[in-house]
């Protein structure tokens, strides 16, 4: 289910987690109504959007890392495939748009890196201990900007957040971005995509097309 690519020669790829927005921030871009909801994994495979011209496509690509009652395996699966996808198509892919929660990311990161999640995150050149030791949303930024794509961090839900700065520092700390966040904005795109306010990743966007 992952050979239905459109030919197109410029295509920018939106992966995150399941249930951090990104079907709903696909829908703010592309004016597209498609399935969304609660339940996570609602996309299981890539799904492609014409934007600006014929030449340039955007692709969500299926949440990874935990979904409530989709077995481990198939999880893994998912993993692997959006890994081949990226890997098979990179010469093509302008830019990777990684999608986080901003309310929730950093503890999420923190939880899956073990008490010291900062300095684990920072220099994930490797995955030695368990399956998720280097946090998944931490491995896809260093796996995209080690095949040669350039990510943005579409960091959304940013109306839930009461202190912005606060939050996008401790975020570019666990990414291995040394903080303050406001030196990364062409890096870090805070977002509500619920709310359409989705200007910084646009601008962001503009600036890699």
């Amino acid at each position: 289910m992952f050979e239905s690519r459109p030919d197109r020669d410029a295509e920018v790829v939106f992966v995150g987690r399941s249930n951090v927005g990104k079907s709903t921030l696909m829908r703010e871009l592309t004016g597209h109504t498609f399935d969304t909801g609660s339940k996570p994994g609602v996309t299981r495979s890539p799904n492609h959007y014409d934007w600006a011209s014929e030449d340039f496509v955007l692709t969500d690509l299926p949440g990874f890392g935990f979904m409530s009652g989709v077995p481990e395996e198939q999880r893994e699966q998912i993993k692997t495939d959006i890994v081949r996808y990226v890997e098979e198509n990179a010469d093509k892919i302008l830019v990777g748009v990684l999608v986080v929660d901003g309310k929730s990311a950093v503890d999420i990161i923190d939880r899956h890196s073990g008490e010291d999640g900062a300095a684990t995150a920072a220099s994930p050149e490797g995955d030695s201990g368990p399956p998720d030791e280097v946090p998944y949303d931490v491995e896809m930024f260093y796996f995209l900007r080690d095949v040669g794509i350039p990510v943005v961090v579409a960091v959304n839900k940013m109306d839930k957040v009461d202190d912005e700065d606060e939050r996008l520092n401790d975020l570019c700390d666990r990414l291995g971005l040394h903080p303050p966040w406001k030196q990364w904005q062409d890096t870090i795109a805070p977002i509500s995509a619920k709310r359409g306010n989705i200007e910084a990743l646009e601008e962001s966007l503009a600036k890699l097309r």
